[in-house]
């Protein structure tokens, strides 16, 4: 058993105790990062790159193609933006090409294509409609089909899944008004009812995406405890509920700043009466069940990120090369040159790490530290570029795409992308968040070397020092080179790089741990830093590899150039990152946010007009 360390609230600890005991404790292998935060990049799970097979892109080619002719036929992503909805004819014919059961086995209706044909289908949504892109990833990816492929019985599967095929909407019911990544405060609860063979569910849900439309709801809520748990202990389980049993209404339908046609809202449980036999996993296992269905969810947002960049970056390349300024196209103007570059090396970079993840979760890796970093880096990665988009088009970039055709110039939507794009780093795990989760997945490996997990104590300095002391010879190892994979002679440098970067990193990560100890979880500025380390890293590996094995693909020529391109600025930014950070800047930054919530400097709010009516204090 191991020691572990304190935190400084009840709450804090509680909030750390659940999500503890849904993670899986020991995974299917992991991947490449585990190891890279560790000092020992796992080589062999990324070179040679596992591309996708020849039989499993023909397998999933034709619902790809059916899907693109639908989507240029009958999905006109302006109008739907215009309007906030989706035309039910386009519902009708996304349900005839099986668009609502990709993963869902044929034995249940669905079409049951691959982890990685899946994504390809939602690069393919991303690059044309935000708003599909969401409906679909939602209903699929953290909706009623994943959780119940992972935790359902035989008995829900048929009787559910089927119907979620064919294209019975569905959402998932977890965030609260008080609860976003906290959820030891949920308030949503489940009591069992007196005839012992229902619960009663009574509470409310916020952002419920699809929430207003869907049939069939994955609801998370409080249980009371187990036998054997404390009187306090806080459970959390998932039910699977439909909209149209008694209790259950739509509060409120929310709008944003993009994705217009999104159907969001508030959803009230009010003495709603679940069968036992709608109990998804078990009780207690609510987490398990929802941090299981993101990793889907995270992949999903990252392939519908980088569908927007690569159409953000046709549309800034054909921009550079058509319109002239000073006697040249202004794609040869250094500082527009620049951006463009940047551009094609970041939509490489993505494309590199998301069909990684996606290759290890089709062959049943654990991915959760892959899709973290993934869902991060896209969608990341996928503003800056369409930033960039906007900022090379200029005015015509800012302005809308029905004012463009109208005046009969390209209509190219970067304004509604940027619009669409800007939640991709917020929903499904913000990325704040996604690095705290991440950092906890890299120190893992460096807990158990201390023989120390999170958790509720602490030891004494002296049983540190004596936890320290057989660890001297693997530091010391990692001051000694070691084998990086062979590559050309573009990107052998890189490959070594990231070699010897990543013993840097961990030897940060280590020494992080055992200076701040029970206080390493407060670092989050020095976390970020390292997680960032580790994301260039990664994204470095993954574009050699990937360039390598694309190799003379005459259908895509100069990948190691294009690889290269990308890392030798992310070499830049992880020397950058891996330096050590700036003395007290953690307590600069804690105590500019206390004056600024204290209201030291309100006069540097004076002189404005508040839009909410409060005033100044």
């Amino acid at each position: 058993m191991l020691p572990v360390l304190t935190l400084p609230t009840p709450d804090h600890r509680a909030a750390l105790e659940l999500v503890e005991e849904a993670r899986e404790q020991e995974g299917g292998g992991g991947g490449f990062a585990r190891g890279l935060f560790l000092g020992s990049p796992a080589w062999a799970s990324l070179f040679p790159y596992p591309l996708q097979t020849t039989a499993d892109r023909e397998h999933g080619q034709p619902f790809l193609s059916a899907l693109e002719d639908l989507l240029r036929r009958q999905a006109d992503p302006d109008a739907i933006d215009a309007t906030a909805e989706i035309p039910p004819e386009l519902m009708t014919s996304l349900r005839g090409i099986g668009a609502f059961g990709i993963k869902v086995p044929a034995d249940y209706g669905g079409l049951g294509l691959s982890e990685t044909n899946y994504l390809r289908a939602f690069v393919l949504l991303g690059s044309h409609c935000a708003n599909l892109t969401t409906l679909l990833s939602v209903h699929q990816s953290v909706g009623a089909p994943q959780p119940l492929l992972l935790f359902g019985n035989e008995e829900q599967k048929r009787r559910y899944l089927p119907r979620l095929a064919a294209g019975d909407l569905s959402a998932f019911a977890l965030t609260e008004t008080k609860v976003g990544s906290d959820p030891a405060r949920m308030e949503c609860r489940a009591d069992p009812a007196p005839d012992g063979r229902h619960y009663l569910l009574n509470g409310e849900k916020l952002w419920c995406s699809n929430g207003p439309i869907a049939k069939i709801l994955v609801v998370a809520a409080r249980t009371p405890p187990l036998p054997g748990d404390a009187p306090d202990k806080r459970r959390i389980s998932t039910f699977i509920v439909e909209a149209g049993w008694p209790g259950v209404s739509v509060a409120h339908r929310c709008h944003f700043m993009g994705l217009k046609a999104l159907q969001n809202g508030v959803l009230r449980f009010e003495g709603v009466r679940v069968p036992r036999e709608n109990l998804l996993a078990g009780e207690g296992e609510g987490l398990k069940v929802a941090l299981s269905a993101l990793n889907t969810g995270r992949l999903a947002v990252a392939a519908s990120s980088l569908g927007m960049a690569k159409s953000a970056l046709a549309a800034a390349r054909r921009w550079c090369r058509e319109r002239e300024q000073w006697g040249a196209p202004i794609g040869r103007h250094g500082m527009v040159a620049a951006r463009l570059s940047s551009m094609a090396a970041s939509v490489f970079s993505m494309e590199a790490m998301l069909f990684h993840a996606a290759a290890l979760d089709d062959a049943g890796a654990d991915v959760r530290l892959e899709a973290a970093l993934a869902k991060i880096w896209c969608s990341e990665r996928a503003w800056d570029v369409v930033n960039d988009a906007l900022q090379i088009r200029g005015g015509r970039g800012y302005e809308t795409a029905s004012s463009l055709r109208a005046r009969g110039e390209d209509p190219a939507p970067i304004e509604r992308w940027v619009r669409d794009n800007r939640i991709a780093t917020v929903f499904e795990g913000s990325s704040e968040i996604l690095r705290l989760f991440a950092a906890r997945e890299a120190l893992e490996g460096h807990f158990r070397r201390v023989g120390v997990a999170p958790g509720r104590s602490t030891d004494p300095p002296q049983d540190w020092a004596r936890r320290i002391l057989p660890c001297a010879a693997w530091y010391l190892r990692t001051f000694l080179p070691r084998f990086a994979p062979p590559a050309d002679a573009l990107l052998r440098g890189h490959l070594r790089f990231v070699e010897s970067a990543s013993r840097r990193l961990a030897r940060g990560l280590f020494t992080s741990l055992i200076r701040h100890r029970e206080g390493l979880e407060r670092q989050q500025l020095l976390l970020k830093r390292q997680v960032d380390a580790g994301l260039e890293l990664q994204a470095m590996a993954a574009c050699c590899a990937y360039a390598l094995a694309l190799g003379h693909d005459p259908r895509r020529p100069a990948a190691s150039e294009l690889a290269n391109l990308f890392c030798a600025s992310a070499r830049l930014r992880a020397r950058a990152l891996l330096r050590r950070p700036p003395r007290g800047e953690l307590k600069l930054a804690l105590e500019g946010a206390d004056r600024t919530m204290r209201a030291d400097w309100l006069w540097l709010e004076e002189g404005r007009l508040d839009p909410g009516g409060k005033g100044l204090g």
